[in-house]
């Protein structure tokens, strides 16, 4: 007889590099195997996807976007849809457009953090292939609240980022490549789930958060001193999460940012502010050089001196915004 123990969720987060990752990871899921496999894919809103269909002609297990409400069914594999993040609640899918994380939506973190407030030791967390680190700071809670790590080989990555600082922060995790993994999956799955964690008030606040329709009430939260920072999505403050050698960060909205997260998205920003300055240079140089040409043809010699000198430094200005701009791209290469 089948001992009937906690259930078991493994969830697999993925981004650039990720489907050929995840084709891999399909193509090793045994048939028997006796937990239900959610997928987080960073991917654009607006776009349509294939992936389920993708990967269910991989997977001995039937795969398909997850729906409101759908039981967590062992062997099963449900993918995120588009624009949506994955959560689990009383042992069913929660899917939601709660807040960004990391600038996306679907993101790996809630997911992460779902299992381990949920699932607790029944949770596997997975990363693979992906750009910057979405996905440590959700491992890390999840292993906490007594789950278990699994990360791809930074080696066998087609982009390693994610895998290194998901490593960065659980260097413990199991790791290996992407067509070992079902076998992996099978053997935790197969291991007597023990023991139980409390989940700690940060954890249940920042699950809350990441869904849609919940009014977090508490004065304390976020719980975190301000950051003197400003949230990228909604241009509110940020909070201050960080703990031991990881720096997160919070809106009171719900937006959170990692380290790497945080500066990529500043990086664009700065490079977009930069851009609008440049724009706004030449157009002004532009415009300085028709006030001069109107003014010569007038007569108006000291109008025009001064529109040419007044063009002159704008696009002096530009030049040096130029150089910044191409400084910056270089230091992207390097």
């Amino acid at each position: 007889m089948e001992a009937h123990g906690p259930p078991v969720v493994i969830g697999i987060g993925a981004s650039a590099g990720g489907v050929e990752a995840l084709l891999r990871v399909a193509e090793g899921l045994e048939p028997d195997l006796p937990a239900t496999v959610l997928v987080v894919l960073h991917q654009p809103a607006e776009a349509p996807t294939v992936l389920p269909q993708l990967l269910d002609r991989r997977s001995a297990l039937p795969v398909r976007h997850g729906r409101q409400g759908d039981e967590l069914a062992p062997g099963t594999v449900l993918v995120a849809p588009p624009d949506h993040h994955l959560l689990v609640a009383d042992g069913r899918l929660e899917v939601t457009r709660g807040p960004k994380e990391n600038g996306h939506r679907p993101a790996i973190d809630p997911l992460f953090r779902s299992l381990a407030l949920e699932i607790g030791p029944g949770a596997v967390g997975c990363v693979l292939s992906g750009l910057l680190d979405d996905g440590a700071a959700g491992l890390l809670a999840l292993v906490r609240h007594g789950g278990t790590a699994v990360v791809q080989d930074p080696e066998d990555a087609l982009y390693p980022s994610m895998p290194r600082a998901a490593l960065g922060q659980v260097p413990g995790a199991v790791v290996g490549p992407a067509t070992e993994m079902g076998a992996t999956f099978s053997q935790l799955a197969r291991r007597p789930v023990l023991g139980s964690r409390r989940p700690s008030r940060r954890l249940a606040h920042e699950v809350a958060a990441s869904r849609a329709r919940t009014v977090v009430d508490d004065p304390d939260m976020p719980d975190g001193p301000p950051a003197g920072l400003v949230c990228p999505d909604c241009s509110g403050p940020l909070y201050d999460l960080s703990e031991d050698n990881m720096l997160r960060y919070r809106c009171r909205v719900g937006h959170a940012w990692s380290e790497q997260s945080l500066s990529s998205q500043q990086d664009a920003g700065i490079e977009r502010a930069l851009f609008t300055a440049l724009q706004a240079l030449e157009d002004k140089a532009d415009l300085q050089h028709r006030i001069a040409r109107s003014s010569s043809t007038r007569g108006s010699t000291r109008f025009a001196a001064r529109a040419r000198e007044t063009a002159h430094d704008a696009l002096h200005s530009a030049a040096l915004i130029r150089d910044l701009l191409a400084d910056r791209k270089d230091g992207d290469t390097a």
